[in-house]
């Protein structure tokens, strides 16, 4: 069963409210016959789009291949959450990479943010950005180590644009009784996920890049040594290239093993209220995005019509559930009890890429093929970054794309055959913690 084919039409967006409230761009023809491009990407994700883009104002050619529409997977359909730092707290990394390393990889994530916003200002695309993201937490215990984190992130690192939480503090900006306290960041943010995909391709395509939708590949040639051409074969056409960006993230399927090993795709969802008028006050009092300290993680933010955007749940086989508005309800109404019977208008799932330490996966794959995905739910900043450090690399300046591609990020045990019901034991007992609060 292919993922890219096991939950959507092809060709077609899901019915999301992101799709429901942003104009497409019209679609990309499919590749047909033979093409030459210094560089082929696949996957018109953010890594994708951002590469594409950065590449071509570089003045390389660009011929970037997308299976469906442009940010048709996980960039098209996640929470919108531009978070701080990597997936990774910063005094985890520090045990794990050395201080140096950990002082870097911070840089690199303010570069994220940095470049995220710098594009859309840049290309004026309107995708709603606010600023704030608030880590809500369940438990005192968990307080007083979100509160320890924000020092640590205060003193070590100068970031003062995060502070601290009381439990009145969190009260007085989400009034749900299930959060004790936790911390806010008004130098993360929130966006609409598919309108900024969909500004980054037309962007890209107006650098020149040449985007092809509904061009799957199902098989690449590589290159042995680095003057050779790479061959990326779709059912209608084929690209010769000089290098090659792998970035499918948790749609990459069978074209790579090594890839594949460390990156697995689990499946999130997300609903939308009806538009909650004078009760949005007793959502959010502030219109920042909020992350809570669940394992199986509950993220939520307004939409610009006063929507819940609510995200909660997740599976890990290949099927979405047959009532997905069921399966986010569960969650929302453990938060907000007061919206156990509110109306969903949309819900949707989306597939993305983990990996076993939650830390994005860079590499070299051969000699000209890079790959970058596995951003286990923080890809809004991440997976545009990378696409910026792909282009670097492939021009020269390759100091961002090494520090990353430095992560641990070993394979998951057990290969492919046993990857998927070992996590589903894992998430099991991680689900089990939360609800008994240790």
């Amino acid at each position: 069963m292919n993922l890219l084919y096991s939950n959507d039409k092809q060709g077609q967006y899901p019915e999301s409210w992101y799709a429901a409230s942003t104009p497409s761009l019209p679609p990309f023809s499919a590749l047909k016959g033979d093409a030459r491009a210094d560089v082929c990407i696949v996957g018109a994700g953010y890594t994708g789009l951002s590469a594409a883009l950065h590449l071509a104002e570089r003045g390389l050619s660009v011929i970037l291949l997308e299976a469906h529409r442009v940010g048709f997977g996980a960039s098209g359909r996640n929470g919108g959450q531009l978070g701080s730092g990597q997936r990774v707290e910063q005094d985890d990394l520090e045990r794990m990479m050395g201080n140096d390393d950990a002082r870097h990889l911070w840089l690199l994530a303010e570069d994220a943010k940095k470049l995220v916003r710098g594009l859309i200002e840049k290309h004026a695309i309107d995708c709603h950005y606010k600023p704030g993201v608030m880590h809500a937490c369940l438990h005192s215990s968990e307080v007083a180590h979100e509160h320890k984190y924000v020092e640590h992130l205060n003193t070590k690192y100068g970031y003062d644009d995060i502070r601290a939480l009381s439990h009145g503090d969190a009260q007085s900006i989400c009034p749900s009784p299930a959060y004790k306290g936790g911390s806010i960041d008004m130098g993360a943010g929130h966006l609409h996920p598919l309108a900024y995909a969909i500004g980054l391709a037309r962007a890209a395509a107006s650098a020149g890049a040449t985007i092809h939708e509904n061009s799957a590949v199902h098989h690449i040639k590589p290159g042995v040594k680095s003057t050779d051409k790479h061959v990326i074969q779709t059912e209608k056409g084929r690209v010769t290239a000089d290098h090659i960006v792998l970035a499918c993230n948790g749609y990459l399927g069978g074209l790579h093993r090594k890839t594949a090993a460390r990156v697995m795709p689990i499946n999130n969802f997300i609903a939308a209220t009806e538009p909650l008028g004078d009760d949005v006050t007793r959502v959010l009092a502030q219109d920042v995005a909020v992350a809570d300290s669940k394992f199986v993680i509950n993220y939520f933010r307004l939409s610009h019509d006063n929507r819940l955007l609510f995200g909660g749940g997740e599976s890990y086989g290949y099927k979405f559930p047959a009532d997905i508005a069921a399966t986010v309800r569960k969650p929302m109404a453990q938060i907000f009890p007061h919206l156990r019977d509110v109306k969903i208008d949309y819900a949707w799932g989306g597939t993305l890429g983990i990996t076993m330490k939650r830390l994005p996966y860079l590499a070299r794959l051969g000699p000209n093929i890079l790959t970058a995905s596995g951003y286990s739910g923080h890809g809004v900043g991440t997976a545009t970054h990378a696409g910026l450090l792909i282009a670097q690399t492939i021009t020269g300046q390759s100091s961002g794309f090494d520090t990353m591609a430095r992560l641990p990020t070993p394979a998951f045990p057990g290969g492919s055959a046993m990857r998927t019901p070992l996590l589903a034991l894992a998430m099991t007992w991680f689900a089990l913690r939360d609800r008994i609060g240790i």
